[in-house]
């Protein structure tokens, strides 16, 4: 392989990460809404990218769920859907409830530190007026933080994926009820009952959380239809 083609590698691939995370944040941001057409020339001019970087980048996101090819129309941004919330969240109870018995049988006072500490964070996005940007991925920072000692790296893996896809309803969620107390106690009851080593009643109480937010969120979107 010659040197000028080791060159062009790295800043492409730079380039399409860079890519999936604008369009990524603007999707899940509802920036660019559910079922609107995403024009690879408009976007490669918008980003001052070639289509290269653009098509691949929506190829991954196509991957994640957040974009869909329709016949004639190219790529658009999936819509929201009840139906897929009951998916996301259904899977999400049978894995992470598995992924957290596991890891209770190892996890430590320090690893379960790590997780109060991110929760602190968390905790001052729930305040009013807060910047959501990051709420997402502190909100999977510290549920991944509590299922890490489980060893479980493919599982964890998928569930990332669950959670970015879930974050799009999440923020909607948000920005349309401002419900922020419930998943703040919710968060500190659970840890609570971690640091207790308590594996039946976090389970429970990790199942609960997860069901009810579903329930919650369907019931939003149903109101918007």
């Amino acid at each position: 392989m010659s040197k000028a083609s080791n060159d062009n590698a790295i800043p492409r691939k730079t380039v399409t990460s860079t890519v999936v995370e604008i369009l990524r944040e603007k999707i899940i941001s509802h920036e660019i809404k559910g079922g609107q057409p995403l024009r690879q020339d408009a976007l490669a001019n918008l980003l001052n990218v070639s289509r290269i970087p653009i098509r691949e980048a929506l190829l991954q996101l196509e991957a994640e769920g957040l974009v869909r090819f329709a016949p004639h129309k190219g790529a658009v941004a999936t819509e929201v859907s009840a139906g897929e919330v009951d998916e996301l969240f259904e899977l999400r109870v049978l894995l992470e409830c598995d992924v957290l018995r596991r890891a209770l049988k190892t996890i430590s006072d320090e690893e379960l530190d790590k997780s109060e500490a991110i929760l602190a964070e968390f905790d001052e996005l729930l305040l009013p007026d807060a910047d959501m940007h990051a709420w997402g991925a502190l909100n999977w920072k510290f549920h991944k933080s509590l299922y890490l000692p489980s060893d479980r790296k493919r599982t964890i893996g998928i569930l990332g994926q669950l959670h970015t896809n879930s974050d799009r309803y999440l923020r909607l969620q948000i920005q349309l009820t401002a419900d922020y107390s419930r998943a703040e106690q919710e968060h500190h009851d659970l840890l609570g009952l971690c640091r207790q080593r308590d594996s039946r009643a976090a389970i429970k109480c990790l199942k609960d959380h997860i069901l009810t937010t579903k329930n919650e969120l369907i019931r939003v979107i149903q109101s918007l239809q």
